[in-house]
């Protein structure tokens, strides 16, 4: 039987899915050299969107340094960059160059693959990234982002996989599934339509659990020709990430399958990630009951909870379920954008506004009405009339109808910034005010992560419960014995 390679997630679209982005990268190093050792084909660490906004505001770490210890510590494995076309590491439209000097600066670091997608599927936004990332060496796979409604036929993944080998000389194609759409049934038919065109390139399958169909969805692909899996390690697996490597793997070799990799290595790290997970208080993946519903709303999870949060601000907490049929009707409305960044928040925050505000189009995102005027690029299909007048109409008035051509910015950049470093050039480009000096405020980064011992974290367990009177600790003759203060006057 063939060989079924697998690509790692964990370190990217794993905890992004599952713990909001926030794996460090300590996190990250101390795991890093046995990752590389493991046997997979390439390691996703994908820098952008998600995971530079959370570096910078949040986590207050350099996410170039991140790239470069990374790539120092795993040198055998291939690490994977992902870029999106036209709204860069943020969500508004941002000139052709900027993507052009991410991918140098990548690359430049340690990066040696690349894919790079248009949710649009508009190729003209992508076809001169792929050839710019494969004249600097790199190893190039173009991406079809999968969507299910009208539109989005075999047909019309058939005619994008064509164009993006033809025009872009991609190394390999990849069926990105973000909203965990696919079903066994469709990849019957979707697999073998692209194939058909593919001739002997490989073909890389990525999707997630949110409708516990994954994992039958990958099996299936793999017998119709996938080369290869997008997994990711549990307990950093199922819920809304990707399959469980361990599963997978052992299931492909059930299957007859050959599967090169270090089955204890794996086991080894996913106790690390299990240990990690306890420590810090993150969740873990667990497998999802399917849900129709989500094939009408296609709203990620990690959105689905943020959902949640702005309801609950509002005070309009039992409003969930209207604003989930909200982001269908609106993705109807709209031309079928697929729920993919940055699509499916622009989907998501105008389904916001109009149920909170108790009027549809009311309020409108400036990204929503560029989206309709085809700043982003070309409509999968046309927006319904009357939407596109009040999207017009109400949105603001400073936006030219028709989009014009971005300058170029880089060159405004170094001019601005003439005594820094294209990485944190970029970095102060797409955060205003003080998040990129606040980010390098912060210091070093932490790169060693170590464990409690057992006595530490209970301490740690006890001091978040205030309210505590007394806590009492026997082991065998030892005894703790700790009691709150009586208060004064008492």
């Amino acid at each position: 039987m063939r060989e079924v390679r697998i690509m790692d997630t964990t370190l990217r679209d794993a905890h992004q899915s599952l713990w909001a982005t926030r794996m460090t990268t300590a996190m990250m190093l101390s795991v890093a050299e046995r990752m590389d050792r493991m046997g997979f084909e390439a390691i996703d660490l994908s820098i952008g969107g998600a995971h530079v906004d959370v570096s910078v505001r949040y986590l207050k770490e350099n996410p170039w340094e991140r790239v470069r210890l990374l790539c120092k510590h795993i040198h055998r494995t291939p690490l994977y960059g992902t870029v999106r076309s036209k709204s860069g590491a943020a969500f508004d439209v941002v000139p052709n160059d900027i993507p052009l000097l991410w991918i140098e600066r990548l690359i430049a670091n340690g990066m040696r693959r690349f894919r790079i997608y248009d949710a649009l599927a508009d190729l003209d936004n992508i076809v001169y990234l792929l050839k710019y990332a494969k004249e600097l060496g790199a190893y190039t796979v173009g991406i079809v982002a999968f969507g299910h409604s009208p539109v989005h036929t075999d047909e019309l993944y058939a005619q994008k996989t064509k164009e993006l080998i033809e025009r872009a000389g991609v190394d390999a194609i990849m069926i990105k599934d973000a909203g965990g759409l696919l079903t066994p049934e469709r990849i019957r038919t979707l697999v073998p339509a692209m194939k058909k065109v593919m001739g002997n390139l490989p073909l890389e399958l990525h999707s997630h659990c949110l409708t516990g169909l994954a994992p039958l969805v990958y099996l299936e692909g793999v017998k119709l020709g996938v080369d290869q899996l997008q997994t990711s390690i549990a307990p950093l697996a199922n819920g809304e990430a990707q399959p469980a490597t361990q599963t997978m793997v052992r299931n492909l070799r059930d299957m007859g399958y050959t599967v090169n990799v270090d089955d204890a290595l794996i086991d080894e790290v996913s106790e690390h990630f299990r240990r990690m997970a306890e420590q810090e208080g993150l969740p873990v993946g667990v497998p999802m009951e399917y849900d129709a519903f989500h094939f009408e709303h296609q709203v990620p999870g990690g959105m689905q909870t943020n959902f949640k949060f702005q309801l609950a601000q509002a005070g309009l907490t039992d409003k969930l379920d209207e604003l989930l049929h909200e982001c269908a009707r609106i993705r109807s409305e709209l031309g079928w954008p697929i729920m993919i960044t940055p699509f499916s928040q622009f989907v998501g925050t105008q389904a916001v506004l109009n149920v909170v505000n108790g009027e549809r189009y009311k309020i409108i995102p400036d990204e929503v009405k560029k989206y309709v005027l085809g700043y982003y690029g070309k409509l999968m299909a046309p927006v319904q009339p009357d939407v596109l007048d009040k999207i017009i109409s109400n949105g603001s008035q400073t936006i030219p109808l028709v989009p014009p051509e971005p300058d170029l910015a880089v060159p405004g950049l170094r001019k601005k910034y003439p005594n820094i470093s294209d990485e944190e050039r970029l970095l102060r480009y797409s955060y205003a005010g003080s998040q990129v000096d606040d980010m390098l405020a912060a210091g070093a980064m932490k790169t060693d992560y170590t464990f409690d011992e057992p006595w530490v974290r209970m301490l740690k367990e006890v001091a978040k419960r205030p309210k505590l009177a007394r806590v009492y600790i026997q082991k065998k003759d030892l005894v703790m014995d700790m009691r709150k203060p009586p208060t004064l006057g008492a």
